[in-house]
């Protein structure tokens, strides 16, 4: 087995960064305990950050068979649900060691577990912390969806002979920038990886100038998702009964929303030309996000309200306060605008809302998404807006033109058809890495 020598050496860098991982554990578990206010998840298992875990419950059974993913937060734990799928095909019987960093991502991964498989946190990034994970469950090997970078978790695998790889990779300009100014410690730890597999030529580039070697560009594993079909069905009875159009603003993030209701108060007609549905990006935020939409006047009408099955009252404003429900918001709506792209925050994964036949109207900001987001607008899955008053133009033209709709779902589908294959892929590479 190949792994880079740089990882099995602690240079000045990493030596005092490990210092300062070290001093601020009090921190972190403040922090922690700030968040478990609004999510009771963050309390979850909190020893398991620190490199703790109970043998009565994780027992060593499985040491030397672990397939462990790490999938820090929602998005990242999407994109790994559909790399374990295709793993599963591949490896029946295969033993899960699935980790996170946040409550949304833990939740999420749940739904991911078989019989056999862990979950448990990734530890914080200190050096007895890693090493203590790696002994305790010893993984065959180890892959890293999309950005993590942990200098002392990856030499702790190079040590430990554990091949650890970097999947569905991605690296913005900022990020590599960021990388760059602190070269003496990200450079190794880039360098120390076993296998990089890059989402895009792109970023394959920016991740060799920060010091990885990468193997191959693959796709992007989102391309490979298969909505819900349950969520999906529900959402096409409730389209029967429906009278209005549906705009969806999907994965919105602070002060996004207060820039969608500015418009709104601005232009009643949009009111009534369609039903609008505000899905907040993170749970924490769903009862601020009704509030701020009460307060500035609007009748609100929660996903979690809902009980008779059946959105209501029309008119009102929705607010999709739930969990795992995306592909039921986006097949209930004809048009979304992607949250995280009008405040200059990268926008989000907008191959969700396309593979449930949503097109797509995006802010300004796409950075964190510029491929996928460049080839929807391009092939006309997509429109780009300079801002959220062009944005909701843009939806509402949409909605009034059944053809423009159509060619644009006929659009997105074709999309989706041409780019996929990362999965099965990505797969195969994970099989290849554990036989070298």
């Amino acid at each position: 087995m190949n792994l880079h020598s740089s990882g099995s050496r602690i240079t000045l860098a990493r030596a005092a960064y490990s210092a300062l991982a070290w001093a601020v554990r009090p921190l972190l578990r403040r922090k922690l305990r700030r968040r478990a206010v609004a999510e009771p998840g963050y309390a979850e298992a909190v020893p398991e950050r620190f490199g703790h875990y109970t043998p009565q419950t994780l027992g060593q059974d499985g040491r030397g068979q672990w397939v462990w993913v790490h999938a820090v937060s929602l998005g990242e734990t999407r994109a790994a649900a559909i790399l374990l799928q295709a793993l599963r095909q591949k490896m029946p019987g295969m033993r899960l060691l699935l980790t996170h960093n946040t409550a949304t991502g833990r939740a999420e991964g749940r739904k991911l577990l078989q019989e056999g498989d862990v979950q448990v946190w990734v530890p914080w990034d200190t050096l007895a912390a890693t090493r203590a994970f790696i002994a305790q469950f010893r993984p065959a090997v180890g892959v890293l969806m999309e950005t993590e970078i942990w200098p002392n978790l990856i030499a702790s695998c190079a040590n430990a002979g554990v091949p650890l790889a970097l999947a569905n990779a991605r690296l913005n300009a900022k990020s590599e920038a960021g990388a760059l100014r602190i070269a003496p410690l990200s450079r190794p730890a880039y360098a120390a990886l076993s296998a990089v597999w890059a989402q895009t030529e792109a970023d394959a580039q920016r991740l060799r100038n920060v010091g990885a070697k990468v193997d191959a560009v693959l796709g992007n594993l989102k391309f490979d998702v298969q909505p819900d079909a349950a969520q999906q069905a529900r959402a096409d009875q409730w389209r029967k009964v429906l009278s209005l159009p549906i705009l969806l603003f999907a994965s919105s993030r602070e002060g996004e929303e207060a820039q969608l209701l500015a418009e709104l108060k601005k232009n009643p007609q949009a009111l009534q030309a369609a039903q609008w549905l505000i899905v907040p990006r993170h749970p924490q935020r769903f009862d601020a996000v009704a509030q701020l939409c009460a307060d500035a006047g609007f009748t609100v009408s929660r996903r979690s309200q809902w009980d008779c099955g059946l959105p209501q009252p029309e008119g009102a404003l929705w607010i999709g306060d739930s969990l795992g429900e995306m592909p039921l918001y986006y097949g209930l709506a004809d048009v979304a605008l992607m949250g995280g792209s009008f405040e200059p925050l990268g926008g989000q994964n907008l191959i969700e809302s396309l593979a449930c036949g949503t097109p797509v109207v995006l802010g300004p900001h796409t950075f964190n998404f510029s491929e996928a987001s460049d080839l929807a607008v391009l092939s006309g899955a997509a429109l780009r807006s300079a801002d959220m008053a062009a944005a909701v133009q843009q939806a509402l033209a949409l909605v009034q033109s059944p053809q423009a709709r159509m060619a644009a779902e006929t659009s997105a589908r074709d999309l989706l058809q041409q780019h996929r294959g990362a999965a099965e892929a990505t797969a195969e590479a994970v099989l290849q890495l554990m036989q070298r």
